[in-house]
């Protein structure tokens, strides 16, 4: 008898850097709860040469283009707008010296605990609303430490080699998925990446009924989410879909 294959979860790739993953969790927590505690939530991160190196040796690359300072511009006042379309208090944060590992890192040590979502909201919380340096082991141990986690292995897991090799396998993920930017969604074999893609990836969430208590006669039941205005496609970088890279 031949056995079935089942589909791989919807999946979301997020990124605690990204503004527009942040308004993505937002608006999925908000208007989708179900669908967002149901769906695979998969970091996404710039590796540190430490990191870069092992995802090469493993056979993997990290596509990454650089924003223009023309782009950055532009996303600085589109997520202003984007925010005070949701009543949503930000704080832009400064990022003297990042360290993405270190936030990223310690996600998975939450999901190890059952706590995955609620780092997740409280990591976004500290950085986009209250400005906090996510980059310190201190910040990133004292935000675990507040959700029920012990501080001493988040603030060490940047020089963990387990943590390392998992996040190597997740960077490898991101390779073979071709994930270029953030939030980016894939369901089955269709990809959507941007916040203003999020309808899309909804709807089809609702035509193939993997999310069937999400939706109602194949539409989504929730509130739809707020598009964002896209930057002009002609542009030298490609733009954005209201997602990072």
């Amino acid at each position: 008898m031949a056995r079935t294959k089942h589909p791989r979860r919807p999946r979301i790739y997020f990124s605690f850097r990204s503004p527009y993953s942040w308004l993505a969790w937002h608006d999925l927590t908000t208007y989708h709860p179900g669908v967002a505690a149901a769906l695979e939530w998969r970091p996404f991160w710039e590796p540190d040469e430490r990191s870069e190196k092992l995802l090469t040796d493993a056979g993997g690359r990290f596509v990454y283009t650089p924003m223009s300072r023309e782009k950055h511009l532009y996303m600085l006042g589109d997520v202003r707008r984007l925010c005070q379309r949701r009543g949503l208090a930000m704080a832009w944060p400064v990022d003297r010296a990042p360290r993405w590992e270190l936030s990223h890192l310690a996600y998975f040590h939450a999901v190890d605990h059952g706590l995955g979502a609620e780092f997740i909201e409280r990591v976004y919380r500290a950085r986009w609303q209250e400005g906090r340096d996510i980059s310190d082991p201190g910040t990133v141990a004292d935000l675990a430490a507040e959700i029920g986690m012990a501080r001493e292995p988040v603030a060490d897991v940047a020089d963990d080699e387990s943590a390392r090799r998992r996040g190597v396998a997740t960077l490898l993920d991101i390779d073979r998925d071709s994930v270029f930017g953030v939030p980016f969604f894939i369901n089955r074999t269709q990809k959507y990446w941007g916040i203003d893609r999020l309808d899309d990836f909804l709807h089809s969430l609702a035509e193939t009924s993997v999310m069937a208590g999400e939706t109602d006669g194949g539409h989504a039941r929730a509130k739809p989410v707020l598009p964002v205005p896209a930057v002009d496609a002609h542009s030298s970088d490609q733009g954005h879909a209201g997602g990072c890279g």
